[in-house]
């Protein structure tokens, strides 16, 4: 990993633009191929990015490869989770249903999806859903943990796009990160392959995982494309210094397993670390002036920050109880 943030600390910090979804991915997927690792796709596409929404967007997409590593390079992937109602496992109203074997077996997969990150650019979509009673039989499983009554069971569908009986809308931007699309998707029975689902339990196994990866690397990102900003702006050396020793951090993080009780506090720890990196870049860059527009859309972005701070929090309070002595 040092490897990889030798290279951005010497790699030329003039950003290139990338005025949309097209312009970033195809920088993004190339750095990609020559990444090692998602933590070091992260970073090298953090660094290349010339703003806060397609950093993320890289780390969301290394986030991805570190849960799926069999992902295909040349996709742009999204997990669609959340609903009308949520996205906690009992808010999952999307079914999969097992279709017979004269019908060519697999199933057949019905529901709606909204805010799906990259949604309306995706070509492959990673679709939590319910098994109906009789996908559970199918999948020799009852609920979770075998306990009728429990929380429902879930399983996450690969699902190309375009597919028959899919439909994708783009939503309304946000205020902050609005380069990066939103959508509303539709399956109208679309069909799955028998062997297009993850294995293991889909909350268990995909979801909650997800949450974990998905800080670590979006941050990783982040950090890098603060990196980039603090090598051309001349910042003070001491903060691309912290960048880095944070970034090697995080990188050491991202290779444990993400449900690990002490992992996860310290990452809250880094996590919090981050932020203060992050206030003290905003202070830098509100004295470029209103007229810079990397540091307006900084402070446009500031919300992103605060997305899932309760779950966080959460997140290191339970990982401090788990390791306390029974």
């Amino acid at each position: 990993m040092l490897a990889a943030i030798a290279q951005v600390l010497r790699a030329d910090p003039a950003a290139a633009a990338q005025p949309d979804v097209a312009a970033w991915w195809a920088r993004w997927r190339d750095r990609a191929a020559r990444a090692a690792t998602p933590a070091a796709q992260a970073i090298a596409g953090g660094f290349d990015a010339d703003r806060v929404g397609w950093a993320f967007a890289a780390g969301y997409q290394a986030a991805l490869r570190r849960l799926c590593p069999d992902l295909p390079a040349g996709s742009i992937a999204a997990l669609c989770v959340t609903e009308e109602a949520g996205n906690r496992p009992r808010d999952i109203a999307t079914r999969l249903v097992p279709l017979e074997p004269a019908e060519g077996g697999g199933w057949r997969l019905t529901g709606a999806k909204r805010w799906t990150t990259l949604g309306p650019a995706g070509s492959l979509l990673l679709v939590a859903a319910r098994l109906t009673d009789a996908a559970e039989g199918a999948e020799g499983a009852e609920g979770v943990e075998g306990k009728r009554g429990a929380r429902p069971r879930l399983k996450v569908a690969r699902v190309p796009v375009p597919a028959p009986g899919l439909s994708v809308e783009p939503m309304a931007g946000i205020g902050f990160v609005p380069e990066v699309p939103h959508a509303r998707l539709r399956f109208d029975g679309v069909a799955v392959a028998a062997d297009a689902l993850l294995p293991g339990d889909g909350y268990d196994a995909v979801v909650k995982p997800f949450r974990t990866i998905e800080d670590l690397h979006v941050t990783l990102a982040l950090l890098a494309y603060l990196l980039r900003e603090a090598r051309a702006r001349r910042w003070p050396a001491a903060i691309a210094e912290r960048l880095a020793a944070l970034m090697l951090l995080l990188a050491e993080l991202g290779a444990a397993p993400p449900d690990d009780a002490a992992m996860q506090v310290a990452l809250e720890g880094a996590l919090q670390l981050a932020h203060a990196l992050y206030a003290e870049a905003g202070t830098l860059f509100a004295a470029a002036g209103a007229d810079d527009p990397a540091a307006a859309r900084w402070a446009r972005d500031q919300p992103l920050f605060a997305v899932a701070r309760a779950a966080r929090a959460l997140r290191a309070e339970r990982a401090w109880q788990r390791l306390q002595p029974t």
